[in-house]
């Protein structure tokens, strides 16, 4: 089902799970997340070590810089 909603558009594999499945549920994160990594539909790796790195946002210019 997690699949079925990332193909069609509706979500990212990684925000429907934390909808859909706790959080905290260790089988869930023993077995669903590699299959869905197998997959390509959950990330393996990360671009940084902040959010705006994971999302790939640029960093906004600092106003107090002028």
């Amino acid at each position: 089902m997690i699949q079925e909603w990332f193909e069609c558009g509706a979500a990212t594999a990684s925000t429907s799970t934390r909808t859909t499945i706790p959080a905290r549920s260790p089988r869930f994160t023993e077995l669903v997340v590699p299959e869905l990594q197998r997959r390509g539909l959950y990330r393996k790796d990360y671009r940084g070590r902040t959010l705006r790195d994971h999302l790939g946002l640029a960093v906004p210019p600092n106003r107090l810089d002028r």
